[in-house]
Parts: structure tokens; C-alpha cells; sequence
């Protein structure tokens, strides 16, 4: 299994991102995907998470600016980002879960700063 991250970047405060992530390999239908991000200094913290059903999670710091989604035919998982902030920049981390374990995707990093 292998997941490939792309859309990160530089962005001024208040600005929009749209990260993806597609999967490919020998995938269960049933699986989790999710986005995770690491800041400086910081450990790796869940962003968003949502399941094969489309049930979503957020973590709170990013609620009601970011939305997750997924075209599960494509094995893809995207990320809206929306008002940023400067704590919002991070490596962010795709992630795949299903039976056979837990996937990471190589990172983007995501620069919020005027």
C-alpha cells in the first residue's frame, strides 16, 4: 500500500488549501483515512478522520474551517482548508487504516504566513 500527498504550500492568513491523497495498492473497502499533522517541536496530532461510511471526526482547532471527504472509488482522500492560520503550518500526514494496518503517506508541508 502506498499513499501519495500533494496541494501543500505557502498561504497568507485567511487563505484556502485543498490537500489530496490517493491510495493505491491492495485495499479493504472498509478503512479509515485520515489527515495528521506535525508542527516544529511538536508531536503528530490528528486533524481529520472519516470512514469508508463517511463518518467524519475534527480535531477542535480546526472545526468549521476544514472539511474532510473522499472518493472511495479512487482510493482519495481530500482535505479543505479554509481561513488559516499560523498555527496551522505543519507537515500534514495522510493516513490509511484498514485490517492489515496503518499507512502513512511521505507528508506536504503547509506554510501559513503573511
Amino acid at each position: 500500500v502506498q499513499l501519495q500527498a500533494s496541494g501543500g504550500g505557502l498561504v497568507q492568513p485567511g487563505g484556502s488549501l485543498r490537500l489530496s491523497c490517493a491510495a493505491s495498492g491492495s485495499i479493504s473497502r472498509i478503512n479509515i483515512m485520515g489527515w495528521y499533522r506535525q508542527a516544529p517541536g511538536k508531536k503528530r496530532e490528528l486533524v481529520a478522520t472519516i470512514t469508508s461510511g463517511s463518518s467524519t471526526n475534527y480535531a477542535d482547532s480546526v472545526k468549521g474551517r476544514f472539511t474532510i471527504s473522499r472518493d472511495s472509488a479512487k482510493n482519495t482522500v481530500y482535505l479543505q482548508m479554509n481561513s488559516l492560520k499560523p498555527e496551522d503550518t505543519a507537515v500534514y500526514y495522510c493516513n490509511l487504516n484498514f485490517y492489515s494496518g496503518s499507512y502513512w503517506g511521505q507528508g506536504t508541508q503547509v506554510t501559513v504566513s503573511s
